[in-house]
């Protein structure tokens, strides 16, 4: 199955899964109304962002375990192809349920008792930016990454071009705390940043980064 195949079967799924408008209080902060999305513009800036993630994956990642932090339905680990060692952070348990049954394999952990040095990837995609305590939860992450692993990071950049993208898209909630900007400066404190990216490249919507432990 190729990548554009396995996103429509997940927009399916998801569909199947979820009364997205019926729902929307309860999922909003996730992605899955993005993926739904009925404009075509919109779910594919979603994906696209994704895919950027799962591309820097396959750039500076390493093997071993990984952890997604802030998870939802996993749409990561269906992206990478289900990888083992696939492990994540969700506090709605419906969200959690869902991705335990369909993804083999999968381990739910809570953010307060992640194993120190265990993970050789941890993906925080558009997550950190629903949180009060960002620095508090960066330190978590941080200290949960192994030595030479390597933290995929995600964001809106809140611009004035994504603002009207949210309103033409309809989505109308403030759940977010901080920028992208500010949770990067926070990372930047612990970890450096090995690449960047940003979806689209022209009229950045998103930023996309890969960090490390300073050497």
């Amino acid at each position: 199955m190729n990548l554009f195949q396995l996103i429509r079967q997940r927009r399916r799924q998801l569909r199947s899964d979820f009364d997205i408008e019926r729902q929307m209080s309860e999922i909003e902060e996730s992605c899955i109304p993005s993926y739904c999305h009925p404009n075509p513009l919109a779910a594919a800036i979603s994906w696209w962002r994704l895919v950027a993630a799962r591309n820097l994956y396959r750039d500076v990642g390493i093997p071993g375990d990984i952890l997604d932090f802030g998870a939802a339905t996993g749409e990561i680990a269906h992206i990478l192809g289900l990888p083992t060692g696939y492990h994540f952070v969700e506090e709605a348990d419906g969200l959690a349920e869902l991705l335990l049954r369909q993804v083999p394999g999968a381990s739910r952990l809570q953010i307060d008792t992640l194993p120190a040095g265990r993970f050789a990837t941890i993906f925080a995609l558009d997550s950190l930016e629903h949180n009060q305590d960002v620095g508090g939860l960066v330190l978590r992450l941080v200290r949960a990454l192994q030595p030479d692993g390597r933290l995929i990071l995600s964001g809106p950049t809140e611009s004035s071009l994504y603002r009207l993208g949210r309103r033409i898209a309809g989505f109308d909630g403030h759940y977010h705390t901080t920028t992208i900007f500010d949770i990067e400066s926070t990372l930047a404190k612990s970890l450096q940043r090995l690449q960047i990216r940003s979806v689209p490249p022209a009229g950045s919507l998103f930023r996309i980064s890969a960090w490390e432990h300073r050497t």
